[in-house]
């Protein structure tokens, strides 16, 4: 059975609401939890971004069930794998085994911050490589060195290691990020219903394992108004993965997105409140073989209404799929 998740998404809400929104998902029944990693919002429109790891400590010890990974983190730049390898196991100990790490190879809007430069695609998929490499070397146990190509490690060892490995999922938008997930992946993490990265995944070793997509959605019952906000903070997405990566901060996803239309983004972004328009948004999804699909409501003063929504409309009819 497809299982439906909840998105605590940094760019649009501060820490404390972050927590409470994602008690309010656990408490409505939704069966997973993501959460973006972020150091910028898209658009200035979003107005937050916390740091995402002390949002899901906090979520760690609010919550009791729901399963909380990020989606994703870059252990590249702007963190060490070596780094991310002790938080991701801190995570694990203080949600009990409810933590998956979600990894990708990172945008420039966030990495850009500690001023290493923003490396060339191919160069930062061998990043990301190497860092899972190391990640998983630390969550074996003991002591790691190591000198790579892109990364050193010197003498590191996490002393507080779960007894449930944290399992490590990573995004994917083309056959060479297909061909690491397939390898070195225990999930897959996509944000497009392309069945391609699942049947290429599946060809370098995934097949079997849980795959994870996303959805924008923009809850309202007025209509236009969810229409008016998805373009006010969403148009960003319009862009595609190759513009999305390489743009440095909110002013240029601004203007990048200067003709895109409300109605441009009504096209991709469901809106309002009918549940059919939803459900048939989520099916892509569905049919193209994914396991998990996480939704994002727009507008961070717009989740506990939609959080309420879903309990009682969305999630029953999603489940009938």
């Amino acid at each position: 059975m497809v299982q439906f998740g909840y998105t605590m998404m940094t760019e649009q809400a501060g820490p404390r609401a972050l927590v409470d929104d994602v008690v309010a998902a656990e408490r409505a029944g939704f069966d997973f939890s993501v959460t973006s990693d972020h150091y910028f919002p898209w658009l200035d429109s979003q107005g937050h971004a916390p740091y995402a790891w002390s949002v899901l400590g906090a979520a760690a010890q609010a919550t009791s069930t729901i399963p909380l990974m990020t989606y994703v983190t870059c252990p590249t730049v702007r963190y060490h794998p070596a780094v991310v390898a002790q938080k991701a196991a801190t995570l694990q100990l203080l949600s009990e085994g409810r933590f998956r790490l979600g990894l990708g190879s990172g945008e420039n809007l966030n990495e850009h911050v500690v001023g290493a430069g923003w490396p060339a695609a191919h160069v930062r998929l061998e990043m990301l490589e190497e860092a899972v490499e190391i990640i998983g070397a630390l969550f074996d146990g003991g002591y790691v060195s190591r000198s790579g190509t892109h990364f050193d490690v010197d003498n590191a060892k996490l002393w507080d290691l779960p007894d449930t490995r944290v399992p490590v999922g990573i995004a994917v938008s083309g056959n060479r990020s297909c061909e690491i997930a397939g390898r070195l992946a225990d999930l897959v993490i996509a944000t497009e219903p392309k069945k391609e990265l699942l049947t290429a995944f599946d060809r370098h070793g995934g097949s079997g394992k849980p795959r994870v997509g996303q959805l924008p959605v923009c809850y309202d019952e007025d209509r236009s108004a969810a229409v008016e906000r998805a373009h006010d903070q969403f148009r960003w997405s319009m862009g595609g993965w190759k513009v999305n990566s390489e743009l440095p901060g909110p002013s240029a996803f601004d203007q990048a997105t200067t003709y895109v239309r409300p109605e441009d983004v009504e096209q991709s972004v469901p809106c309002g409140d009918d549940v059919g328009a939803f459900v048939d948004a989520v099916r892509p999804y569905v049919d193209a073989g994914f396991t998990e699909i996480a939704l994002v409501q727009i507008g961070g003063e717009h989740q506990q209404s939609f959080i309420r929504w879903a309990e009682q409309k969305l999630l029953p009819a999603l489940r009938e799929l």
